[in-house]
Parts: structure tokens; C-alpha cells; sequence
């Protein structure tokens, strides 16, 4: 593992998560945190959640530092529904790493464009429509990855917006079980609390 001086970041394998309805993408890097790679392509299992156990348990396997889910925002920076669901996500995984008690930081990081980039590479690299679904969500996953490794080591810094646990005495019924840091009020856009945060895949 390659050590920058003055870095404040988790350094080491990472994992990068692309959170759809139907599927899930997972992306690792290496553990000089040079390539973000595709790994795998998940059922979304919203009942059971199964998904976001494999997640965990990979993230165990390989000795993981950090988890980042991307955060779909529209071109004008606004988080609609499906911000809502990645972000609700993001705090389910927290909570698997709470309940086995590790101590693993996931972040929500902006993903505009990241599918779209996906598939533009896939197409570029000859593979047919037909067969994009089968592996775009995880090449999301990767770019979203990627994007946010290179950003810590240009800023020598972490970013995105770290997720945390809630309080054990949250009322039960009281909305998402985790929120991120910083958290606007409903209906507002959430501030990353990295400044400047915002830039789109390429």
C-alpha cells in the first residue's frame, strides 16, 4: 500500500457500488488504489436484503477500507427518488458493517453520468446493446470508483458524504434507519462534505 504524506483518507482495496432497482453493481480496486476494476453484478433483494450481505461479506474477503455508493443527482445538482434509494441503501450498509462490528466507512459520492459513461465504453469496446445489461451496472461501478480514488489522492483528502449509524435510541418508524452527514432538510439538496464535490464522471 502506497502511503501519501498528509493524507486523510482511508488507504488501501475500496469498493465502489452502483445501487439500482433490479440490480446492483460492485467495482474494486487494487490495493495501491491505482485501477477501479468490475467485479459483479447483483439481484436487488429489497425484501431480504441479500445483496447487501454479499457486499459486506466481499467487503470482509478482501480486507476492504472503505465502501463508496454512488449518489444520482440530475444535471442541475437536485437528488430526486432515486438519491432517496442509494441513500437508504448506503445506510443499510452501515448497518451490516455495525452488526458485525467493523468499522468500515462508506460514502456517498455523486455518480452523474456514470451509467451513461458505462455504456458509451461498452459500446466503444464492441460489445452489443443486448448484452450491456449484464455487465453496466458494475462498469458504473467502476467509474464511480475510480472518480472518487483519483479525487482523494488530487486532494490528499477524503470525499463524498460518510454515512453513519443512527443513535440506538432512534424511535422506531422514524424514517431511514442512517443518514449522511450533513443531511439537509427534506426536499433540499444535501451538501457533500467535501466542497466542491459535484464534477460528473468522465
Amino acid at each position: 500500500m502506497t502511503e501519501s504524506a498528509g493524507a486523510v483518507y482511508p488507504q488501501g482495496i475500496k469498493l465502489g457500488v452502483d445501487v439500482g432497482t433490479v440490480r446492483v453493481g460492485v467495482a474494486i480496486c487494487d490495493r495501491d488504489e491505482i485501477l477501479a476494476t468490475p467485479h459483479k453484478t447483483l439481484d436487488r433483494n429489497a425484501k431480504k436484503n441479500s445483496d447487501v450481505r454479499v457486499i459486506a461479506s466481499l467487503a470482509v474477503e478482501l480486507g476492504a477500507v472503505q465502501v463508496f455508493v454512488g449518489l444520482p443527482r440530475t444535471m442541475k445538482g437536485e437528488e430526486h427518488a432515486s438519491a432517496r434509494m442509494a441513500t437508504d441503501y448506503a445506510g443499510l450498509l452501515v448497518a451490516e458493517f455495525v452488526a458485525r462490528g467493523m468499522d468500515v466507512p462508506v460514502n456517498l459520492v455523486d455518480e452523474r453520468l456514470s451509467s451513461v459513461t458505462a455504456h458509451r465504453n461498452l459500446h466503444e469496446a464492441g460489445m452489443s446493446s443486448r448484452n450491456h445489461r449484464k455487465v453496466v451496472d458494475q462498469v458504473a461501478a467502476a467509474g464511480i470508483l475510480q472518480h472518487a480514488i483519483d479525487m482523494q489522492k488530487a486532494r490528499g483528502t477524503d470525499v463524498g458524504s460518510r454515512v453513519t449509524a443512527p443513535p440506538r435510541t432512534r424511535p422506531s418508524g422514524a424514517g431511514s434507519a442512517v443518514q449522511p452527514e450533513h443531511a439537509a432538510p427534506e426536499g433540499t439538496t444535501r451538501s457533500q462534505n467535501t466542497e466542491g464535490y459535484s464534477e460528473p464522471v468522465q
